[in-house]
């Protein structure tokens, strides 16, 4: 499902099956009319989904648990290759694509609105409570087989729960998920935020620019504009992001570019002309010899791929 916007677009409830799968009839399953929660098996889905699934944003949080197999998801900038007994978290409005799943991949889905959480509790943000919900925390947790198990206990309760859907489904949901959510909390190692007022050089620097680059991308195309921000030079922000990822501060700012115009281009209706304005290209001409370099296909090509 398209939309014609200026906004930055995601992907509601209604169309995220139009996005993932590519079966025709291919329907969620397990829907018990949950309007908060929804949860599947990941090795009854996989092979409905199109892979790679392309670049899109939700207004929902997801998880995924795998117990076998494994997956690559890349959140933002930055790719995932996880593994067997791992839990892999997305925030509402993050942009992510999932990249291929394993044909043994086994485990579950679920997203899940904030609200189910918060309603009745502290409104004290979730991502202050867990940092893996951060949006550039640490998404990716492994577990050792003991802890796993454990955690699994209640994955496995929630899908109960789910597929009963009972009177009270919503509020054992939201009790199974605060308690499996802190026992993670307690397995994750310390993460760099960028509300925390120390951290570790050239790290904290590159999530700082990665943060700053996912949030604005689309009013900010020049590495000296996040320079700016960061209160330090364009030298010392490529020398950082460089030790820290290989790349330069202009080819991850690329990259972020070139993840919302694909996403721009799979969600909305907008035309070339208005997408290469939108994201600092000025001219078509500018944005199709940018896309091309870096995808090997024109913008409209690509478009109709999708």
């Amino acid at each position: 499902m398209k939309q014609k916007s200026t906004d930055i677009p995601t992907v509601t409830l209604g169309a995220l099956v139009h996005v993932v799968f590519n079966r025709l009839g291919w329907q969620l399953l397990h829907d018990r009319k949950l309007p908060t929660f929804h949860m599947n098996r990941l090795e009854d889905a996989r092979n409905g989904i199109a892979f790679p699934v392309p670049p899109h944003r939700k207004t929902v949080i997801d998880f995924l648990v795998l117990t076998g197999g494994t997956m690559v998801r890349q959140i933002g900038l930055t790719r995932y290759e996880v593994p067997p007994r791992s839990f892999i978290f997305l925030p509402a409005y993050q942009i992510c694509s999932d990249e291929w799943m394993s044909e043994d991949i086994e485990g579950f889905y679920c997203h899940f609105a904030s609200e189910l959480l918060t309603r009745h509790g502290p409104n004290q943000p979730l991502e202050q409570e867990f940092p893996f919900l951060r949006f550039q925390g640490q998404p990716l947790i492994t577990l050792n087989e003991a802890l796993f198990q454990d955690t699994l206990v209640l994955v496995n309760r929630m899908e109960t729960v789910y597929q009963n859907s009972r009177g009270d489904a919503e509020d054992l949901l939201r009790l199974y998920l605060l308690t499996l959510f802190t026992e993670l909390k307690q397995a994750t190692p310390p993460t760099l935020s960028p509300d925390t007022p120390s951290g570790h050089g050239a790290l904290r620097t590159t999530q700082l620019y990665k943060y700053a680059l996912a949030q604005l991308i689309y009013e900010k195309q020049q590495v000296s504009d996040y320079a700016r921000l960061l209160h330090i030079s364009p030298n010392h922000l490529n020398k950082c992001v460089k030790l820290v990822t290989g790349q330069s501060a202009r080819e991850l700012l690329d990259e972020m570019v070139l993840l919302e115009a694909k996403l721009l281009l799979a969600q909305t209706d907008l035309s070339i002309s208005e997408i290469a304005y939108k994201i600092g290209k000025q001219s078509p001409g500018n944005f199709t010899r940018f896309f091309r370099s870096k995808t090997g296909s024109a913008p409209k090509r690509f478009r109709q791929k999708e």
